[in-house]
């Protein structure tokens, strides 16, 4: 399946922890990123929400690690598919490490919206992710 995004990066030497591997809560900056990253793409900037009192703020996260990123490594993270469900965006996500196109992680990671504080319904974020809601 081919993502509807992707971002490529690369592992900094101080992501890792001892072992030598990607210190697990780093994968959620990087699915963080490409998100934000998504939101640009589709004309939305996350600081200029918040400046006009929209937030998307995420919920639920689940990660599945398989294989470890190690430092330097390069890969790609990216947006599978995104889903609507009641005021939630649930976010499908992948780390793929490219010299191999092995993948390192999954995700599914679950955002609402608040306006002004108050949980809402996503109006601006429907009318963004329009294309890519499957």
């Amino acid at each position: 399946m081919n993502p509807i995004f992707e971002h490529a990066l690369k592992v900094r030497d101080y992501e890792c922890d001892t072992q030598g591997h990607v210190n697990n809560a780093n994968y959620q900056h990087y699915f963080e990123v490409t998100r934000h990253e998504f939101l640009e793409k589709v004309g939305l900037n996350f600081h200029e929400l918040h400046l006009q009192g929209i937030d998307a703020v995420v919920s639920r996260v689940e990660i599945r690690y398989k294989v470890p990123l190690i430092g330097m490594d390069l890969f790609r993270c990216t947006v599978t598919r995104l889903e609507r469900v009641g005021v939630k965006y649930i976010f499908h996500q992948e780390i793929i490490r490219e010299r191999d196109e092995i993948v390192c992680a999954k995700a599914k990671i679950e955002v609402v919206n608040l306006v002004s504080g108050r949980l809402s319904q996503p109006v601006l974020f429907d009318q963004a992710f329009r294309d890519y809601i499957g």
